[in-house]
């Protein structure tokens, strides 16, 4: 045997892993399954200020058309908040997360009613949890409700990594909001499903939407092990194509919230493996399957 090829073969287990390797990368660098269905291509966007108004840090905000930015600095973060009140409806916006240093600082979606029932509120959260510039940006979902009926706030947390860079470019994000689920979507791809399992466990008042950036140090990331960082000010959040289409507090019985899909009642079979595939290579927390958790509060785990 040529002593080349004897120098070679003792190789070849590695150069199958690193082959091998590759290959599951380049398949997950490709995305999610389509999901055949794009609620967002359904409702068109609108300004900030068709839909929203600033709700505190006003000089911590810049719209710039149509766009807005808000950023966070040692004096004040920023937030803005919804005209109207929704009962149901589809919420999103194409949103831009900022690279670097962002540890303990959260850039946030959210539909609430705290101001109108404080420390017994519901709240649908879509959140950018800040990190370290070696560690990817983690979207934690969220739901409250009226803190599962016994006057606790208990979150219903389910945490996501991205198959893309959120820092580089705006991609959607939107939670839909029915009387049935709620679903959680990043670029029209299904991420989670929420059903209604009983009157207890899901919400039911009108909430407002609201945006902000704020200061979260002592959980934001990795449970508070890494906090704000203000050498790194501002920390900055851009959105735009904001689309709000639902029933508002004013309208009728007869109102109903967009679809979900085209032809079924809930996700379609394609959607439903698209949201599989999210959660099988991205999701890194369930709060159902934490066993630190006091199920007890948690019923519909």
């Amino acid at each position: 045997m040529p002593s080349s090829l004897s120098s070679f073969l003792p190789m070849l287990p590695v150069l199958f892993l690193l082959v091998l390797s590759c290959m599951i990368y380049s398949g997950s660098a490709q995305g999610p399954p389509s999901p055949g269905y794009y609620p967002s291509s359904k409702i068109s966007p609108i300004s900030f200020n068709q839909g929203f108004k600033n709700l505190w840090g006003p000089q911590h905000q810049r719209i710039d058309q149509g766009s807005l930015t808000i950023w966070l600095d040692t004096s004040t973060g920023s937030g803005f908040k919804s005209l109207h009140s929704y009962k149901s409806g589809y919420f999103g916006a194409a949103i831009k997360l900022q690279p670097g240093y962002t540890a303990g600082v959260i850039t946030s979606l959210y539909l609430s009613n705290n101001q109108d029932h404080p420390g017994n509120h519901d709240e649908i959260d879509i959140e950018f949890l800040g990190t370290t510039p070696d560690k990817p940006y983690v979207l934690q979902t969220n739901v409250y409700i009226r803190g599962s009926g016994d006057g606790n706030i208990i979150g219903r947390e389910m945490r996501f990594h991205l198959w893309f860079d959120p820092t580089q470019d705006f991609h959607n994000y939107a939670v839909l909001w029915k009387p049935s689920e709620l679903i959680f979507f990043v670029d029209d791809v299904p991420i989670r499903r929420y059903p209604r399992k009983s009157e207890a466990t899901y919400p039911t008042r009108p909430m407002y939407v609201y945006g902000s950036i704020w200061d979260a140090s002592s959980w934001a990331t990795e449970g508070g092990k890494y906090k704000a960082d203000y050498r790194y000010q501002p920390f900055v959040g851009r959105y735009k194509n904001f689309r709000l289409q639902g029933c508002t507090s004013e309208s009728s019985a007869s109102c109903h919230p967009p679809s979900t899909s085209s032809g079924f009642g809930s996700l379609s079979p394609q959607q439903f493996r698209a949201m599989q595939w999210v959660q099988t290579n991205y999701m890194v927390y369930n709060y159902c399957h934490d066993p630190r958790r006091d199920h007890n509060l948690i019923p519909e785990c």
